[in-house]
């Protein structure tokens, strides 16, 4: 019996990695034949979670649901004019400037390299850092090709993302009026003791996640942009908002965008890179330890490892918007199956606390 048992786990965990494996595959397929309308309806429902908030706030003053939506949705409509108007002329105004100078970037940088080579060789210090020039331009100039075929249709580029913001500004708005109808219906086909608690977790994790990543990247961009300007950084808006931006990957995504315009500060000055990446790291700091752990709290619990192995996965399967939602799937996956966990040994399945009311909390 020993013998059968110990054999029979053997084969659970021996198969448990090649069936991954070809789910991790067959996902990545599947998600590259209907990227467009994944991606759409994706980017609606992240929109529709963190829009409820409001709505939910309106609904509390007894207005009706209907009436919460549109004035949600005029407010929101509202505010990305007057940042179309405002905002976006002067990033794509700095963004265009950006690609025009880094070519003269690249020979600044060649000459600051040489300064630093023959710094070095005063001091009696070898270094080589001749193979890092040609990376570096290898690189960039790699960048600028492909931006300069992208460019070529700019006009059907922007068309594209106009029409898009139109389909996931209607898909959100329908979602917030008719989503819980569908989503409930959907999780009514799932076994009670398995929907309710999924349920509950994945608004848990996704609604609080995003909310979080988006209040954290805004707190990097206003409080980057003045240091920025003080310290005379060209572009200082476009690199808060690259550094900010890049909050919204878990994990990894502030060292990417902090080593970026670090990496652009110093192909133009680089005694001016060094000021500029100790405050991104600080202001960096008193996110991650001030404000993150108020906003984040633990209702992921995921151990950091399983957090990278995540954005991994979600990187392969759906690229960027996969390592968007790689942690808050994670995590929705993890909370789901302590809830039946504790449920079996006797514990409420509904021990942690849901920010957005459902139909399920009446049978709590």
């Amino acid at each position: 019996m020993r013998r059968s048992a110990s054999l029979q786990s053997l084969l659970i965990y021996g198969l448990s990695g090649p069936i991954i494996a070809l789910n991790v595959w067959l996902l990545s397929v599947l998600f590259r034949y209907f990227q467009h309308p994944i991606t759409i309806l994706s980017i609606a429902a992240i929109l529709a979670f963190l829009l409820n908030y409001p709505v939910k706030l309106f609904e509390r003053a007894r207005i009706t649901r209907t009436q919460s939506v549109i004035i949600v949705l005029l407010i929101t409509l509202t505010l990305l004019i007057i940042l179309g108007v405002t905002l976006v002329p002067m990033v794509i105004d700095q963004t265009i400037q950006l690609l025009n100078n880094i070519p003269d970037w690249l020979a600044s940088s060649q000459d600051n390299l040489g300064k630093l080579q023959v710094l070095a060789r005063q001091k009696r210090i070898q270094v080589d850092l001749s193979l890092v020039t040609s990376q570096i331009n290898a690189g960039v100039q790699n960048l600028l090709q492909q931006i300069a075929s992208g460019a070529v249709g700019f006009a059907g580029i922007l068309l594209s993302a106009l029409l898009n913001i139109v389909l996931v500004v209607v898909l959100a708005f329908y979602m917030l009026l008719y989503g819980d109808r569908v989503w409930y219906g959907l999780i009514n086909l799932l076994p009670s003791h398995f929907g309710i608690p999924f349920s509950k977790s994945l608004q848990l994790n996704f609604q609080n996640f995003f909310l979080s990543q988006l209040l954290l990247g805004l707190f990097m961009v206003v409080a980057l942009t003045p240091i920025f300007l003080f310290l005379r950084v060209p572009f200082a808006l476009l690199f808060a908002i690259i550094i900010g931006i890049s909050e919204l990957i878990p994990f990894v995504g502030a060292t990417l965008g902090i080593g970026l315009v670090t990496l652009l500060v110093f192909l133009q000055t680089w005694w001016l890179a060094f000021p500029v990446a100790m405050m991104a790291i600080i202001m960096q700091q008193i996110k991650d330890n001030i404000l993150a752990p108020k906003l984040l709290g633990n209702f992921i619990g995921l151990n950091p490892l399983w957090i990278f192995v995540a954005i991994l996965m979600g990187f392969e399967i759906a690229g960027l918007l996969g390592t968007l939602v790689a942690v808050p799937i994670a995590g929705t996956i993890k909370g789901t199956f302590d809830a039946i966990k504790n449920s079996k040994h006797g514990n409420s399945v509904y021990s942690y606390t849901v920010v957005n009311d459902s139909k399920f909390s009446e049978d709590e």
